[in-house]
């Protein structure tokens, strides 16, 4: 299992230490949530803190664009770090030429889902994709429940990349703990993302550890 622990729910007064922490840690990526207040109801952290970030560490840096017109944006993030990156369905008017775009400048390519959009909207598009993430809360803010649908989802969209001959990355994102985490990777998920669930436990690389032997 993929672990990728998401910025967004650090210590931002100790952000390098953060960042350190979470280098020396079994996790396999790190987790950027970047938003605008436009796309969704809040505004995190954009250009600096990623680049900031990135001095930090060795890592994946797994950057999920809550944006509006995230395609105005592809060159700026592939100068600040990025290694993947992903755009939501939702945002995207030219889904295609935005992930081609990505794939330019040397990075991985992923499309997120919100709660509300069936996986069957990517037919077309399943072959080009690195990556897929499904919003398992609606985006916008950490600590929320786990929509349980969310794991039929998984399910689906698994069904559809082996239909394709896909080789992408199944993503989760939004409630994300050992329990919610069980049942998702036996649907299908490769990659967990998890906030609070890791920064708020009394062991944020146990648990990390812990998620990965999901």
């Amino acid at each position: 299992m993929i672990v990728s622990p998401s910025v967004l729910s650090c210590d931002f007064g100790n952000i390098e230490r953060e960042t350190k922490m979470l280098d020396d840690s079994k996790a396999d990526w790190l987790h950027i949530d970047v938003m605008d207040g436009n796309f969704v109801p809040n505004i995190s952290f954009g250009f600096p803190v990623l680049k900031a970030i990135s001095k930090h560490t060795d890592k994946t840096l797994d950057v999920h664009l809550m944006i509006s017109n995230p395609g105005n944006y592809v060159d700026e993030f592939a100068d600040c770090g990025a290694n993947i990156l992903t755009v939501h369905y939702e945002a995207c008017v030219h889904l295609h030429r935005t992930i081609q775009h990505i794939k330019s400048k040397g990075m991985k390519a992923g499309v997120a889902l919100n709660p509300h959009t069936p996986v069957s909207v990517l037919e077309e598009i399943i072959g080009d994709l690195d990556l897929v993430l499904i919003m398992s809360v609606n985006p916008g803010f950490g600590g929320q429940k786990f929509i349980d649908s969310s794991v039929n989802k998984v399910v689906s969209l698994k069904k559809l990349i082996e239909s394709k001959k896909a080789n992408v990355i199944i993503e989760i994102d939004g409630g994300v703990n050992l329990e919610t985490g069980k049942k998702l990777s036996d649907a299908g998920a490769n990659a967990l993302v998890a906030g609070s669930f890791v920064f708020n436990s009394d062991s944020p690389t146990n648990t990390i550890e812990k998620l990965k032997q999901l």
